[in-house]
């Protein structure tokens, strides 16, 4: 009978969580995250989004906001109705992880935004990118493509080393700056318009599910007063902060991240 209920309550204790990576990276990223997670008895979904990881397409096969999260789409679709799972969004997959929670919303047993792009549905996706965009001094030596008929418009960006190194990873160790220059690809420049498409957030149903936010207090590429400002114009259900924190928490404190989600499962599903 005590092996039944150890059983039991593993069973009862699993819970799936589905990762969402940002701009330029795919689901490498998380590698230490899953292995934490994994190790604590739960279950783990990475996804690459278009044209990014080991996801077949390029940038310029992915003209719209559909056609880049339609692997998440895909998924969330293709789950069971009757399992929920705690999305997680980091940076730009903050807008994944949205478009999830409207489309899904009986699937989702909570949100997590971590250091992410949050919308509101008080709050146009347009004046969020211009408040991101005014506190941007350079993305430094990162990469722009300009392809014929786009108007001088960039079509894609490439994090650069030097700007990945002291925007994105300053704290983060430094073998996995390194891994990370190897292996993020261009990221398709899709403008608010575009993501206001698929991520027009509602109260009815984007409302209805439980989010969390992780602020970071030292990521120099989505600062934390505009972290405190998305927070401010949608209140979430609790709001955690990652001390000493570069914007790639899940390489500079996957730890603490960790004991983050669990004390976040453990309260909300």
């Amino acid at each position: 009978m005590e092996e039944i209920e150890i059983v039991a309550e593993m069973e009862r204790k699993e819970k799936h969580f589905v990762l969402v990576h940002g701009a330029c990276h795919g689901a490498w990223c998380w590698y230490k995250v899953v292995t934490l997670l994994k190790s604590s008895g739960h279950k783990v979904t990475t996804l690459d989004l278009a044209a990014c990881g080991t996801h077949p397409n390029q940038y310029h096969q992915v003209p719209s906001a559909a056609n880049y999260i339609e692997p998440l789409m895909e998924f969330m679709a293709s789950l069971p109705p009757e399992e929920r799972v705690i999305l997680v969004g980091h940076s730009l997959g903050g807008l994944s992880i949205s478009v999830a929670m409207v489309r899904f919303p009986q699937k989702v047993s909570v949100a997590v935004f971590c250091t992410a792009f949050m919308p509101s549905p008080d709050l146009s996706l347009t004046t969020l990118f211009e408040e991101y965009t005014g506190r941007i001094d350079s993305y430094m030596d990162s990469v722009y493509t300009f392809d014929a008929g786009t108007d001088n418009h960039p079509t894609s960006i490439l994090c650069g080393p030097n700007f990945m190194a002291s925007k994105l990873y300053q704290l983060s160790p430094p073998q996995d700056l390194t891994l990370a220059v190897s292996l993020v690809r261009p990221h398709p420049m899709l403008t608010a318009v575009e993501w206001n498409k698929v991520a027009a957030v509602t109260k009815e149903k984007y409302g209805s599910v439980d989010s969390v936010y992780i602020v970071c207090d030292q990521d120099n590429i989505l600062k934390q007063d505009l972290q405190r400002w998305m927070i401010q114009k949608y209140p979430t259900k609790e709001v955690k902060l990652i001390s000493g924190s570069d914007h790639m928490l899940m390489f500079s404190k996957p730890k603490e991240l960790c004991c983050c989600l669990q004390e976040i499962i453990d309260k909300y599903t």
